[in-house]
This record gives C-alpha cells, sequence and structure tokens, in this order.
C-alpha cells in the first residue's frame, strides 16, 4: 500500500521513520565510539573496517580508490589510513586478480565483524525477521544511501 504524499497518515508514518533512522544513526555513532575507545582506533578506521567486512561477507575486497570515495577523503589519505591498519594487524592488501598495477584490501582474517555470528544482538534481531522483512529493509536502505550518495552532488 503506497501512502502517497498527500495523505495525513502517510505524512506521518514518514515522519516516524525519519526519527526512527535518526534514532538508530545516534544509537550506533554511541556504539562506534564506544568501540573505539574500547579498540584504540578512530572513527574513520571503524568506518573502513565497516566498508571491508561489509565487501569481506560478498566475498568481494575494495580497492583504495573505492575506499576513499566511500569515506569522503583523498587517496593520500587513505593510504596513511590503510599504512596503519595494516601495521597493527586489522587489514591486508592483496594483489588484484586481474589488474597487476592495483591492490584489494581486506579485513584479516582474525578480524571478522561479530555480527557475522547468531549470537550477536543485531543478528538476534535479523534472525526474527521474515524474508520479506528482510527484502524490504534491504530495499529502503539501498534507496535511502543512493538518495543520500546524491545530496550535494547537484
Amino acid at each position: 500500500m503506497n501512502l502517497g504524499p498527500s495523505t495525513s497518515a502517510g505524512a506521518l508514518l514518514r515522519a516516524d521513520v525519519l526519527t526512527a533512522l535518526n534514532d538508530y544513526r545516534a544509537a550506533e555513532t554511541a556504539m562506534l565510539r564506544r568501540t573505539r575507545a574500547a579498540r584504540g582506533h578512530g572513527e574513520t578506521d571503524a568506518l573502513a573496517l565497516r566498508y571491508l567486512q561489509d565487501a569481506s561477507r560478498r566475498g568481494e575486497g575494495l580497492r583504495p580508490t573505492e575506499l576513499a570515495h566511500r569515506l569522503g577523503l583523498s587517496t593520500a589519505s587513505v593510504t596513511s589510513l590503510v599504512d596503519r591498519l595494516v601495521r597493527i594487524g586489522l587489514v591486508r592488501r592483496d594483489p588484484h586478480p586481474s589488474d597487476r598495477r592495483s591492490t584489494l584490501l581486506h579485513c584479516a582474517e582474525d578480524h571478522e565483524s561479530p555480527a557475522g555470528t547468531d549470537e550477536h544482538p543485531i543478528m538476534d534481531v535479523l534472525n526474527g525477521m521474515s524474508f520479506e522483512q528482510l527484502r524490504t529493509i534491504q530495499d529502503f536502505l539501498q534507496r535511502m544511501r543512493h538518495a543520500l550518495d546524491q545530496l550535494g552532488r547537484d
């Protein structure tokens, strides 16, 4: 059921969804601060690791230039960041399988996210949802990410 832009119920529900997103982002930011302090690395490091973990779950790595784009940093800044993460054993550089001039970045094997296990509280939430609910959420988040990527580029 499409609530359309003109219905008051639709407007209220959209406002509630935006509030829930803002609440989620605030909780995520607080969690990143807590884990950053516990692990001893910065928020940008944590975000880079998240992007690399997401790529790992898809069976992929990220090129440094792609990581720079996602983080909104220069390639020089990402090189320093990656050097630091490699040095402390959280990230590894692997040769690109088809482009010998390039490398792919991967999380170190022993630094996989606990979100990949069924004992994690986030997985408890996801495991309690139906396939249709998960598809709807996935579609929503992908569309929101695309919309956010477009902001400021016009």
